[in-house]
């Protein structure tokens, strides 16, 4: 899949999302995107395995902060890093999403993983940050906070 079609992809479901709020609206015109003391929605604090790229581009726009996890189950720096992404999703703001490039290798292959564990880092749905790597949580946590 094309970057375009992907970012075509986001703005759809923004719009979606966007539309659905305006429709929820109290009346005054003011959507919770608007409003400044409005909050985005928690970060589920468990991983979540993504099923498809329609999960991914909602999972990498509806949060501030994703950390997305390119795993294989055959790896294992990937299975060390298991236990610090599940710290990672349950002790900070950002959510965490686990794909696993034998199923989904078009994904894999749109955002460059050339080997695994391979960590990117969303903010406000754009890539921001690409690890390689087994991480510490201590990295991780920095990391998220950064862009949090």
């Amino acid at each position: 899949m094309s970057e375009d079609k992907l970012e075509s992809i986001r703005e759809r479901k923004r719009d979606d999302l966007l539309g659905a709020q305006n429709e929820e609206g109290d009346g005054t015109g003011v959507t919770p995107e608007s409003d400044a003391s409005a909050e985005s929605e928690p970060a589920p604090t468990e991983p979540v395995h993504v099923e498809s790229v329609e999960q991914f581009s909602d999972v990498t726009t509806r949060y501030d902060v994703t950390l997305v996890d390119f795993y294989a189950d055959w790896c294992g720096p990937c299975n060390m890093l298991e236990p610090t992404v599940e710290a990672i999703a349950r002790d900070t703001d950002a959510a965490v999403a686990k794909v696993d490039i034998d199923e989904h290798q078009g994904l894999a292959a749109q955002y460059g993983v050339r080997s695994v564990p391979t960590l990117l880092l969303f903010a406000d749905g754009e890539q921001v940050e690409q690890i390689v790597g087994v991480q510490d949580e201590a990295t991780l946590t920095k990391l998220v906070e950064r862009h949090g």
